[in-house]
């Protein structure tokens, strides 16, 4: 198995931080990927507060992964499994939300996963990244006014 663990931290409440996380159809806007494929989705809320079960599909580039939320603690935890992805399996993964003594929000992203065969040294190095990226948009959109 393999893993990240990244850290990003925004003058944002949790409760900022924790709506963006539920509303799949704003990731693209803060995060790496390009649009939420609403068709190859399932039991996507129609308030943006998606729940446990709900299986978002996402598409970076030409890429569509499919993640299923399977655990929610409101502000403080929010983890997903991947269903679909063609690099990577048994990938697992939670973003934990502490408040931060000035009222902000510390927000640590982590997994584990398997990445494809003859991938592993690659996959590490570009997921780290695109997570710690991930991570930090998700901080730096959720401390913008009028986000939430």
């Amino acid at each position: 198995m393999q893993s990240y663990d990244v850290i990003a931290e925004t003058a944002a409440p949790p409760a900022a931080v924790w709506a963006l996380l539920l509303d799949a159809r704003r990731w693209p806007v803060w995060s790496r990927v390009d649009a939420l494929e609403t068709a190859a989705s399932q039991g996507l809320s129609a308030d943006g507060r998606d729940t446990v079960g709900a299986t978002r599909a996402f598409r970076t580039g030409k890429v569509v992964t499919k993640e299923r939320i399977t655990a929610l603690e409101p502000e403080r935890r929010f983890a997903y499994e991947g269903v679909e992805n063609p690099s990577m399996a048994d990938y697992t993964a939670a973003i934990e939300l502490r408040e931060t003594p000035g009222g902000g929000t510390s927000i640590r992203w982590h997994g584990t996963y398997r990445a494809r065969r003859g991938m592993g040294w690659f996959f590490q190095w570009y997921l780290r990244r695109f997570m710690r990226d991930m991570a930090t948009g998700l901080a730096d959109h959720a401390g913008k006014p009028g986000t939430t």
